[in-house]
Parts: C-alpha cells; sequence; structure tokens
C-alpha cells in the first residue's frame, strides 16, 4: 500500500476547508439526493460525499455504507485530491500497487472499484471528492464520468452556498451589534448634550430680557442668533432621543385601546392649532396595538403635513381599516406634495428635501426616518403616495 503524499499547500487547504464549517454536521437531503444519483448513474452500491482532513476523510453523506469516516492514511479520496482537475478512477484496486493490500480493499469493506472526482472550491483548492465505490471491477462510461463531474459540481455548489450564508449571517449579526453601538451613542450623547444646551438657552434668554435695552443692534442680533440655533439643535437632539429609544417603547405590551382614544390624544396634541381640521374615517372600533408608539407615528405624520403645507386651512384626514393580520391607516393632507424624485428618500435618516416649512423653520430629516423604524418594529410597513398641489397620502400597516 501506497499512503497518499500531502499536498504542497495542505495548510491553505486545511484553512479553506474549516471555511465552510462543514465538518462533522448532520446529514441533510441535499447532498444524500446527490450520493443516491450518483450510485443510480454509475451502477454502484457505494456513493460518498468525503471530505479530507488533516487525519481522516469524514462522510457527509455516505450512500450504502454506515461508516461516517476512514484514517486518511488508506482513503482512496486522499490519493484523489492530489490532482484536483482529474477524476480518478482505480478499476480493480487489487491489481493496482497503491492500494491492492489497503484495509478498505482487503477488509470488509471491500473496495474494488473508486472513481473520485475532487471537490475543488472557488479558490482551486480540493476539499475531498464525490465517489462511487462497487466491491467489484467496474468501468465506467465517459457519460457516465461526465455525469459524476456535474453531480460533484453540484456538490460544491451546495457547499459555496453554505459558506456564503454562513458569511452573510455573521455580516447581518456584524451590522446588527454596531447598529445598537450607534443607537447607544446617540442616545448617551444627545442626552449629555441636552442638559448644557438648556443652560445656553435659559441664559441666552434671560440675558436678552434682562440686559437687552443696554445692548445695540448688532449684540441683540447676536443674542438671538444664539437662541434661535440653541431651539434648533434642542429640537435635533429631542429627535435624536426619540429615534433611538423608539425600540425600547415598540417592546411594551399591547393594550386594547379604542379607536375614540386614538383620536382623542391626536385632537388633544393639536388642539390650538385653528388653522387645521383633523378629520377620522374609520368602522373599526377596537384595537389592540402599542398606542404610545401609533401616537408618536401619527404625531410625527400630522406634524409633517402642518409644517409643510401651502393652504390657509390644512385639512389632514386620519383613517384605518383591518384584515385578518393588519391594521390599515392613511393620513391623508391638502399640501403641496411631493416630487416623485423624493418619495423614496423621504424615509432616509437626515434626509431633508425642504429648505423651510412653513413657519420658516428647516427640518433635520429625523421624524420620518423614526415614523419608518417604529412601523417596522411593529411587523407592518410604510409608504406614500402623492401628487403636486394637491397633497399626500401616508399608508401604513400595523401587525395585529
Amino acid at each position: 500500500m501506497i499512503q497518499p503524499v500531502i499536498p504542497k499547500n495542505e495548510l491553505e487547504r486545511l484553512e479553506e476547508l474549516k471555511s465552510y464549517s462543514i465538518l462533522d454536521t448532520l446529514e441533510e437531503d441535499d447532498y444524500d439526493n446527490l450520493t443516491a444519483i450518483a450510485s443510480e448513474i454509475c451502477q454502484t452500491p457505494i456513493s460518498l460525499v468525503s471530505l479530507v482532513d488533516d487525519k481522516r476523510q469524514w462522510f457527509k453523506s455516505h450512500h450504502g455504507i454506515d461508516a461516517d469516516h476512514t484514517p486518511k492514511e488508506v482513503a482512496f479520496c486522499a490519493h484523489a485530491i492530489n490532482k484536483p482537475k482529474e477524476v480518478l478512477i482505480v478499476n480493480d484496486s487489487r491489481e493496482d500497487v497503491r492500494f491492492h493490500d489497503n484495509p478498505l480493499v482487503v477488509g470488509e469493506t471491500k473496495v474494488i472499484f473508486y472513481a473520485g472526482v475532487p471537490l475543488v472550491s472557488e479558490k482551486g483548492l480540493p476539499m475531498g471528492t464525490l465517489c462511487v465505490i462497487d466491491h467489484q471491477p467496474r468501468e465506467l462510461s465517459s457519460s457516465q464520468v461526465a455525469t459524476l463531474r456535474a453531480l460533484g459540481q453540484q456538490v460544491m455548489r451546495l457547499m459555496e452556498l453554505r459558506k456564503s450564508k454562513k458569511i452573510l449571517t455573521q455580516t447581518v449579526l456584524t451590522l446588527e451589534e454596531k447598529n445598537k453601538e450607534l443607537d447607544k451613542f446617540a442616545y448617551v450623547a444627545a442626552h449629555d448634550l441636552k442638559s448644557p444646551l438648556n443652560n445656553i438657552l435659559n441664559i441666552s434668554e434671560l440675558l436678552s430680557e434682562q440686559y437687552g435695552a443696554t445692548l445695540d443692534i448688532t449684540g441683540n442680533k447676536l443674542i438671538g442668533h444664539i437662541i434661535e440655533s440653541s431651539k434648533k439643535l434642542r429640537t435635533l437632539i429631542v429627535d435624536i432621543l426619540n429615534y433611538s429609544k423608539n425600540q425600547h417603547l415598540i417592546k411594551d405590551k399591547k393594550d386594547f385601546v379604542t379607536f375614540k382614544d386614538i383620536k382623542n390624544s391626536v385632537q388633544d396634541y393639536f388642539f390650538n392649532d385653528f388653522s387645521t381640521a383633523i378629520s377620522f374615517n374609520t368602522d373599526v372600533d377596537e384595537l389592540l396595538i402599542n398606542k404610545t408608539a401609533l401616537d408618536q407615528v401619527l404625531i410625527n405624520i400630522i406634524s409633517n403635513a402642518i409644517k409643510y403645507n401651502d393652504k390657509d386651512l390644512i385639512k389632514i384626514e386620519i383613517g384605518l381599516s383591518e384584515t385578518d393580520r393588519y391594521y390599515q391607516f392613511y393620513v391623508r393632507d391638502n399640501g403641496s406634495g411631493i416630487d416623485e424624485k423624493d418619495q423614496k428618500e423621504i424615509f432616509e435618516l437626515f434626509k431633508v428635501i425642504s429648505s423651510q416649512d412653513r413657519f420658516g423653520s428647516s427640518g433635520n430629516g429625523i421624524g420620518l426616518a423614526t415614523v419608518k423604524k417604529i412601523v417596522q418594529a411593529l411587523g407592518g410597513e410604510i409608504c406614500l403616495e402623492s401628487e403636486k398641489n394637491v397633497g399626500t397620502t401616508f399608508h401604513f400597516s400595523i401587525e395585529k
């Protein structure tokens, strides 16, 4: 018996094999189906998906045999991987100097015929083989060899898919962890900025009230700029805090609330806006929902509808229907509408599509990003339809 030669790139090959995280995993139908097909095509009682590590050949799939591994030094597949571009065919191992006294040949396994297609990674490194085995001498036709090659390629595709899925899963987990860290940083930073900023604003307003009369026009303008900038920054900080903490609000348990409760919350929040008429349209009486989260969504959308409306009388309609799985809301306004080119970007964080609202203030692009984040956390989706100079309708769903 001649033991297999260790490949020159063995360390690199073993590292590549390890990257698939497939060794010692459970049986899978996808691999077992391929070995069954290989045996049927080649008319052999045994077919294996064999992966060769540093000490053994381990069988991801073993059709027609109970063993799940053998020592590497007796493995036919360990010979096959030394020529990754060729199919190793041994018609009668008893007449082959490499195998005639191999324990797998003279023992109970009785490997007389062997044909193995190397499983080669995208880096060109052999991981093992798809092989067929018989207890008697045999020859394969050219079409059988071609089919065996094709099945071997399919085995490798399954392994590459497994590897890609593992990488994707790890990437998603890493991004989720980074997002959590960024959310935490934003929350802590905004929270820590809030107190000193309030001091600046309070002192500036006190300075303007008590000493404004003694300052010249330029001095009062400078203090006015400080106050205005501080207010804008305070609004930004509050919005960042809301964006960061809304995921915690979502975790609160759902409660039964009536639509009248929702209506009252909206009317109470906008009770002093005499230029706005808010109407409601629904046949739904009661909802099982996170009301705190819903209030935040509605208030954000309605506030935007008011701020970016160009009509003397602002009209807003809130509608609700339900399906077996979702509550379906809409918020319709009679504003100036949103350009089609901006509609896909309007929910992006810090995306501002209008330089000023009807009150002369500029937005920060956090409100609708917060809305989208809350709606998705509630198991729903949000979209909009809009027509210039006619108005905009936001549609969003919430899972029951």
